[in-house]
């Protein structure tokens, strides 16, 4: 199967899905499922991807594209008429697909009040540290809600700086459990932890996902960290019947 089913319960009529990088047509470093058009693969296998995907998740439309930038911009999927800056969206209509493109950094999906808001959003650890989460989970304004952290670095991959760490501890200290030192001035982090960490802070518990890593599995991931900017992206999608 060329794509993963999230591992949480989801309400009856709630979709979602993380494509792997097999079984599309890009050729060379971009090998083969690419839905990502601006990592200079070919536009043609681009557009050819992404109608696979339609057709292999049974997507009742063309998922919501972002051009994402690492920041905590949030947009209404159903309200979008072009390609929104932005890193996250959400909607409350039905046949309407959420979606987000990673390599390396966590895509995160939401499920609110039994599936009547859904969401999805992309965390590097720039968007991550600035609230990219919390800004998506105030933006869909549920009671209750469930979250599910798709592939992404693990913590034995993902080398940071000093600087990195003092963002997230000066936030807030409990962070400070999810780096380990490795040598003088820089830290293994740990992404899923620091989600969790944040999520828990604003009383998210309903948490489920994590543990995969997308630089040591390289048959299944592309990975940003691992093959340098000529590599593709997967696509992380969640909709509502």
């Amino acid at each position: 199967m060329n794509w993963i089913k999230p591992d949480w319960q989801l309400p009856e009529g709630v979709h979602a899905a993380v494509t792997l990088r097999s079984g599309g047509l890009s050729q060379g470093l971009y090998a083969s499922l690419n839905p990502a058009s601006h990592v200079n693969d070919s536009a043609d296998a681009v557009i050819a991807n992404r109608a696979i995907i339609k057709q292999m998740l049974a997507l009742p439309a063309e998922p919501v594209w972002l051009q994402q930038v690492h920041g905590v911009e949030v947009v209404k999927a159903d309200q979008v008429t072009d390609l929104p800056e932005a890193d996250a969206s959400f909607t409350d209509q039905s046949g309407v697909v959420c979606a987000v493109l990673t390599a390396d950094c966590l895509p995160v999906l939401f499920c609110g009040d039994q599936g009547a808001v859904i969401a999805a959003a992309h965390a590097g650890w720039r968007g991550l540290q600035a609230g990219v989460i919390e800004q998506t989970i105030a933006a869909m304004n549920c009671r209750e809600l469930q979250v599910w952290l798709g592939p992404a670095i693990g913590s034995t991959h993902f080398e940071v700086g000093d600087e990195v760490r003092e963002a997230f501890v000066s936030q807030n200290p409990d962070t400070s459990v999810a780096f380990r030192a490795t040598q003088a001035g820089k830290w293994l982090a740990d992404i899923y932890q620091l989600a969790r960490i944040r999520l828990s802070a604003i009383g998210v518990e309903q948490v489920d996902g994590g543990g995969l890593c997308t630089v040591s599995d390289a048959q299944r991931f592309y990975s940003y960290r691992r093959d340098g900017a000529a590599t593709g992206r997967m696509a992380s999608l969640i909709w509502r019947d």
